[in-house]
């Protein structure tokens, strides 16, 4: 299990943690949403090593994370949200070198990196330079650096920013292969229907904490969704409530017949600005 408890990072006089606090289980994914400068990246940084926190604790199966061996570490996936690769080398090359660093030599080395190419589409592209390649690919093959050992706690920071669908679905699918097999898995992502694929928990982060924690449809229960109905003669009726669906098939059964009708379920994304007052996720 990762749990992280009131961490607390400054750079100078910006706050970029404050009292951040989070929990993840084996087998769960965990999507972390918030605007940017929410603490998200910082948190991973922390998790990862790349930072040390300023107060709290971070820990890991009970491991300290900020005095962790080597063997703790390589028990973590990290996929950062801007590109860590070297372009000028092959995918091949890439995997081989990160394969290295977590401890995976010659053929368990080989077998991982066929392993996560098959799965991830990137067979054909092993032998081709980074640089030539198109942002989808790229984008998959930063994914497998941090799949490739199959890590016990993977964080994945914006994995599928600017990528096609195929490289989407296809990032997807392994991530939830890793939860099923036991991974605790942080999943920071800005397009929302992705975390009702991967059924993740929610954590929503704010101004450097964690401000909100659960399930989907418990965070969304209470919530206000809408249906409009909309008439021949050009007029309309708004249904609000938490439970719009109700209302509309009442409003189907006893009312004239609508020639259009639009409904909006509440969302995470409604939920993320009625904790924020307004703000959205971006």
């Amino acid at each position: 299990m990762l749990e992280v408890r009131d961490l607390t990072k400054r750079y100078g006089g910006t706050v970029a943690l404050n009292g951040f606090t989070l929990s993840i289980a084996p087998g769960e994914i965990v999507g972390l949403i918030g605007h940017n400068g929410a603490g998200k990246s910082t948190f991973a940084e922390i998790v990862t090593g790349l930072t040390r926190p300023d107060s709290g604790t971070a820990r890991f199966d009970g491991a300290d994370l900020t005095r962790a061996s080597g063997a703790v570490r390589a028990r973590i996936g990290y996929a950062p949200q801007h590109l860590g690769l070297y372009p000028t080398a092959t995918v091949r090359a890439n995997l081989q070198l990160f394969g290295r660093l977590y401890g995976l030599h010659r053929r368990r080395l080989t077998g991982a990196i066929d392993r996560v190419a098959h799965d991830l589409g990137l067979t054909a592209s092993l032998d081709r330079r980074v640089e030539v390649l198109s942002g989808g690919v790229q984008r998959r093959t930063q994914a497998a650096t941090a799949l490739l050992h199959e890590p016990d706690l993977l964080l994945l920071d914006e994995p599928t920013a600017g990528a096609d669908p195929a490289t989407r679905d296809a990032l997807l699918a392994v991530v939830r292969d890793r939860a099923e097999a036991g991974a605790a898995v942080c999943y920071t992502t800005h397009y929302l229907p992705e975390l009702d694929q991967l059924e993740a928990t929610i954590a929503v982060a704010a101004r450097g904490t964690v401000i909100a924690r659960g399930d989907r449809d418990t965070l969304l229960s209470g919530l206000t969704g809408h249906a409009t109905l909309r008439y021949p003669d050009g007029s309309a009726t708004t249904i609000d409530g938490a439970d719009p669906v109700r209302g509309l098939v009442s409003a189907l059964l006893d009312g004239p017949s609508p020639s259009d009708v639009a409904l909006h379920q509440p969302t995470i994304d409604d939920l993320y600005r009625h904790l924020t007052g307004g703000e959205r996720v971006h």
